[in-house]
Formats: C-alpha cells, sequence, structure tokens
C-alpha cells in the first residue's frame, strides 16, 4: 500500500491541535471583543445613514454580541494559542487603522 494512501500515516504527518485553552480563550474574550467593537464602529460610519442613523443604534448595539461570540468561538480552529494571539492581533490592528481612516475621512467631509 502506498504511504500516501495510508490514513493513519497522513494523520501522522498532521500537526495536531495543541491544548493551550488559556492563550486561546484569552485572545477570544480580550482581541475578539476588541476587533467585534472595531467592526461595529465601522458599520456605524460606513453603513446606511452613516453615523447620524436614528434606526442604526439599536442594530449595531445588538450585532455586538454575535460579532465576539463568534470570534470567541472560531479562536479554537487556530493550531496554538500563539497562532490565534497572532491573526487576532493582526486583525485588530487593519480593523482599527480602518476605523480611523473612515472616521478621519468623515469627519473632513
Amino acid at each position: 500500500m502506498k504511504p500516501s494512501l495510508n490514513p493513519t500515516l497522513r494523520r501522522r504527518n498532521r500537526k495536531p491541535l495543541h491544548a493551550d485553552w488559556w492563550t486561546k480563550t484569552l485572545a477570544g474574550l480580550v482581541l475578539g471583543f476588541s476587533l467585534a467593537l472595531a467592526l461595529c464602529g465601522l458599520f456605524a460610519w460606513v453603513g446606511p445613514g452613516g453615523i447620524a442613523a436614528p434606526q442604526k443604534v439599536q442594530f449595531v448595539m445588538w450585532i455586538m454580541a454575535p460579532l465576539w461570540m463568534l470570534t470567541f468561538s472560531l479562536v479554537y480552529l487556530f493550531r496554538s494559542g500563539t497562532q490565534a494571539l497572532r491573526w487576532l492581533l493582526t486583525a485588530n490592528l487593519i480593523a482599527y487603522a480602518l476605523l480611523l481612516g473612515v472616521r478621519a475621512l468623515f469627519d473632513a467631509l
């Protein structure tokens, strides 16, 4: 039997998921919340009606929890806690850079 067709050998070649639950949990808790906050801010500024739309306040408030929980649950799919921290930190930096850029753009108008 070819080694590439043997499922046991294929499983051995994969990198296992590390069980550093504390790091992944803290990454999802802190950085996931921060990312959800930035994404909600982006929607509030760029979404329909701009920042002053009165109906958007409730939607932005209620979309915060599902975004945070989505990030919080998907963080356990990373191979390690440090990988989760790196990806979420990068996503946060990008989201906040976009948010600050959008705010500066709309404040200038």
